[in-house]
C-alpha cells in the first residue's frame, strides 16, 4: 500500500487511466496507470506493478501447480513473494544483504546472494525473482548457482529491465571496486530505505542465448501484453532445467 501511495503522488493527469481486471495474485481488481512507466502502473488492491503482474501471468500458465512446488523466490516480501509463501507446497524466501553471511538471518529473513547460494543442489522445482540480475556483478556465477538449485524439470521465472539491441555491461567489479563502463546508473533500493543500487549492465533479447550458453534447456521471453493488454511494458523471462 504505501508504493501504491508513493506512486499516486506522482501521478500525471494526462496519463490516468482505470481498468477492471483480473490480478493474478488477489483475482478480480482494478488496474490503474499512474504514469506511462512500469512503476506507474499497479494493482489496486494488492498494490502489485508491472513487473509484478507480468511474473504473475506468467506464473499462472508455466507453474499452475504451486501445491506441488518447492519454490525459491529471492525477496521476503511484495504480492509475488507473499503469493508463493500461500500458494506454494514450501517458500523459500529470502533478501539480499552485503554485511550479513549467505544463509544466516537478520530480522528472522534468510540473506542469500545469488552468486553463492546456500541451498542444496537440486532444492527447488521452482525459482523466482524480480530486478535482480542487472544489480549482480558476475551473472555467469549467478545463472549457474540458479541451475544448480533447480530439480530436473524445473523452472526459474524471473523479470529484468530489458532493452533494444544487445546486452551491454555498463560496470564490474575490478580489484574489489565497481569500475564503470558506460555513465554510472542506479536503482531505488526499496529494502534500504530507497538508497541507489549500481546497475551492472543492460539485458537485451540476447539474455535468451546467455540463459542457453549457461545450461538451461530451453529460454524465452514471456509478452504479457498480448495476452492481458495491461500497460506495462515488463516482461517475464523463462527458462527450464532438463
Amino acid at each position: 500500500m504505501r508504493r501504491l501511495v508513493s506512486a499516486w503522488q506522482s501521478l500525471r493527469v494526462r496519463d490516468f487511466a482505470l481498468r477492471a481486471q483480473r490480478c493474478p495474485y488477489c483475482g478480480p481488481s482494478l488496474i490503474v496507470r499512474l504514469r506511462r512507466d512500469e512503476t506507474g502502473v499497479r494493482c489496486v488492491r494488492c498494490g502489485a506493478s508491472a513487473v509484478h503482474l507480468a511474473i504473475g501471468w506468467a506464473l499462472r500458465r508455466y507453474a499452475p501447480r504451486l501445491e506441488a512446488s518447492a519454490v525459491c523466490e529471492l525477496s521476503a516480501r511484495g504480492p509475488l513473494a507473499r503469493h508463493l509463501a500461500c500458494a506454494a507446497r514450501s517458500a523459500a524466501l529470502s533478501e539480499y544483504r552485503s554485511d550479513v553471511t549467505p544463509g544466516a538471518e537478520r530480522d528472522g529473513v534468510r540473506c542469500e546472494d545469488v552468486q553463492s547460494l546456500r541451498y542444496a543442489d537440486a532444492s527447488f522445482d521452482l525459482v523466482t525473482h524480480t530486478e535482480v540480475l542487472e544489480h549482480v556483478a558476475d551473472d555467469t556465477r549467478a545463472f549457474a548457482e540458479l541451475r544448480r538449485v533447480l530439480r530436473s524439470g524445473g523452472l526459474m521465472l524471473f523479470t529484468v529491465p530489458l532493452h533494444e539491441g544487445p546486452t551491454r555491461e555498463r560496470a564490474r567489479l575490478r580489484h574489489g571496486a565497481i569500475e564503470h563502463l558506460l555513465p554510472a546508473a542506479y536503482h531505488g533500493d526499496p529494502l534500504r530505505g530507497g538508497g541507489a543500487i549500481v546497475v551492472f549492465r543492460d539485458y537485451g533479447a540476447d539474455i535468451v542465448t546467455r540463459l542457453l550458453a549457461a545450461g538451461f534447456s530451453g529460454a524465452w521471453i514471456e509478452s504479457a501484453d498480448a495476452a492481458h493488454g495491461y500497460w506495462g511494458h515488463a516482461r517475464a523471462v523463462v527458462c527450464a532445467r532438463r
